[in-house]
């Protein structure tokens, strides 16, 4: 790297601004030099796999033995054609077993390569042209430049450009827990590795197969499946009955044997054997033949393949993909569903929706003007609050191609940063006004996000925070009153502010606080301050149900099924959303991971029946 001369050296090497990104014209060119950002996938199984795999099953193994021995004895003892019926009967129902599972399984496998290739086209952050922009994961280029932020997948090999406190859990690739710290002196980020913590930009040096993931993914091999339980079951019925029908076959064949042999021996006629004797022989063992195929049951596996296949249909009409038909007996069998709430049983698009400033709680609509929302506070509170919230953001706002506002970033800074522009502040302005100095991305262990700013009169400097409302509340001992003034916080208050806080959990929404510190300008500017902030005030977000959610909690209660839900939220919401969605009644229990994890196994074992929220 130092010989190419750092990033800006490389970004000349690949025709690249940093500041502007790939031109569009130049994408094909790059995707012809450099490859396409596409890892080489195994070629599809035939039919005919599928087919060969269906006919390993131990049942029909046997059932195929004795439709050989059927055949073969059958036209010995009854001649052609009669003794030839009960043969190819069996032939025939193992012939539609096969055929059935391989069908089955061999669509279902062509819908989940689609379906494959729809989760993996993530969409990635990009500058190009000097915009930010979102793109398929697909189309990224060597050369293009990527924003990277807590959560996201690194998406292909790169170097970094610039960050803060950006750290990899690269455990995919290396095996290693640890989070490694990527920064100028290790700028290495590799595709398929995790964000942890930290948000930065990277010029894409490799795609696609040229990655360490995609020579990695070279000398992987996909590994065998498991059998289900049912099928563990059956592979054993049919062996004990194929045993239970061997020994009571060949018991049967000696006692005629015997039988033959002192009927004969009591005739004096045991040297003298003809045709008939030989005859009469076959048909002996013909019996004990009958009676090993009688004994195995060849319409158990057509049976269960088919009741799969049905189950695997009414799956797909509830939008349920199911690759194997044994999966669908597995999910017959779940009598827990554990789920997230984010995104699954709500909609995942925040929406501020109570705000308590300056000792008053207000219902915000989406349709309120700033006058009304703003009416009991002085222009200076106002300003104090749109700059904490259009400075101290991850999200970006940016102006689509059809003249739309986009905002980019986490559904919580997108709700925020919604609410400011309702607000009547400008993304753009706040930017311009002050400097950024220094910048503490949002992590899940501190709960706060911290930004410090240079003022416009460039001798003071203000820091704000925003997080977790609890731990934000510890650290401010002022608050702002409705004219604008910072009076110290009275213990009174700071008990009202709580109750306002835990109100606001009650009724499932997510809160945070926002706080600001005027400091001086002093030697430790470029640090920022923990504590003596001033409360600004505190939002209450919400993340409406998903229409249905409710109906389908009470289907798996009918079932039988206990719905818990396990989510990284305050306890308040959890209990709250699982309350509106019908999973937390009032004999279950909702409890903390951390309080979930002191607890001994004899504890567990009682907590567990009646937990429904962790």
């Amino acid at each position: 790297m130092e010989s190419h001369g750092g990033v800006e050296g490389l970004a000349r090497e690949v025709s690249v601004s940093l500041n502007d990104g790939v031109v569009s014209s130049d994408i094909s060119i790059r995707q012809n030099i450099y490859g396409p950002n596409k890892y080489a996938e195994k070629p599809a199984r035939s039919l005919w796999m599928f087919v060969w795999d269906a006919l390993h099953d131990l049942t029909l193994i046997i059932l195929m033995a004795c439709a050989v021995v059927s055949v073969g004895v059958g036209i010995a003892t009854e001649g052609w054609p009669n003794g030839m019926y009960d043969g190819v009967g069996i032939v025939l129902c193992i012939l539609l077993v096969v055929m059935v599972t391989a069908i089955s399984d061999y669509r279902q496998s062509l819908q989940f390569k689609v379906l494959d290739k729809e989760k993996k086209n993530v969409t990635v952050q990009v500058t190009r042209e000097g915009r930010r922009q979102k793109v398929s994961i697909f189309d990224l280029v060597v050369g293009d430049v990527v924003h990277l932020s807590i959560g996201d997948v690194v998406p292909a090999d790169g170097i970094l450009i610039s960050g803060h406190s950006l750290s990899v859990d690269e455990s995919s690739l290396s095996g290693e827990s640890e989070p490694v710290n990527i920064n100028e002196k290790k700028p290495f980020l590799l595709s398929g590795t995790k964000v942890q913590d930290g948000s930065g930009k990277m010029l894409v040096t490799a795609v696609g197969m040229r990655t360490e993931w995609g020579k990695l993914m070279v000398t992987l091999s996909e590994v065998g499946e498991d059998e289900t339980p049912l099928q563990v079951k059956l592979n054993g019925v049919a062996t004990i009955i194929g045993k239970i029908g061997l020994a009571f076959a060949v018991m049967t064949f000696l006692v005629l044997m015997a039988r033959f042999l002192v009927a004969k021996a009591h005739n004096h006629e045991i040297t003298k054997w003809s045709s008939r004797d030989a005859l009469q022989l076959l048909n002996f063992f013909a019996i004990a033949v009958t009676i090993i195929v009688v004994a195995v049951p060849e319409g158990l596996p057509l049976a269960v393949t088919l009741s799969l296949a049905f189950a695997m249909k009414q799956l797909m009409k509830d939008r349920a993909l199911v690759r194997h038909l044994s999966a669908c007996e597995t999910m017959g069998s779940a009598c827990c569903i554990c789920t997230d709430k984010t995104g699954t049983l709500t909609t995942n698009h925040m929406v501020v929706n109570k705000i308590w400033i300056c000792e008053k709680t207000k219902s915000i609509q989406t349709n309120d003007n700033k006058d009304l929302l703003m009416s009991s506070v002085s222009e200076d509170v106002h300003g104090i609050l749109l700059q904490s919230i259009f400075q101290n953001t991850g999200s970006e706002v940016t102006k689509g191609k059809d003249g739309k506002t986009n905002i980019l970033g986490t559904p919580t800074e997108t709700a925020i940063v919604e609410f400011g522009l309702l607000l009547g502040g400008d993304f753009k302005t706040h930017h311009i006004e002050s400097e950024i100095v220094k910048v503490e991305p949002f992590n899940s262990e501190k709960k706060k996000m911290s930004v410090l700013v240079s003022l416009p009169d460039n001798s003071r400097f203000r820091a704000f925070c925003k997080g977790a409302s609890e731990i934000i509340l510890k650290m401010c001992d002022k608050i702002l009153t409705a004219d604008g003034k910072s009076v110290p916080l009275s213990e009174n208050q700071r008990q009202n502010i709580t109750d306002v806080i835990n109100g606001f959990a009650c009724e499932a929404l997510r809160t945070l606080c926002f706080a600001f510190k005027d400091i001086e300008k002093t030697s430790d500017a470029d640090s920022i301050p923990d504590n003596n902030y001033t409360l600004i005030a505190v939002v209450g977000i919400k993340d409406p149900v998903r229409p249905g959610v409710k109906e389908a909690v009470k289907t798996c209660l009918a079932a039988g099924i206990t719905v818990r839900m396990v989510t990284g939220d305050n306890i308040n919401t959890a209990k709250a959303i699982a309350k509106e969605c019908g999973i937390l009644t009032d004999t279950g229990l909702a409890i903390e991971g951390p309080d979930f994890r002191t607890k001994s196994p004899q504890e567990l074992e009682e907590i567990i029946p009646k937990l429904q929220v962790l």
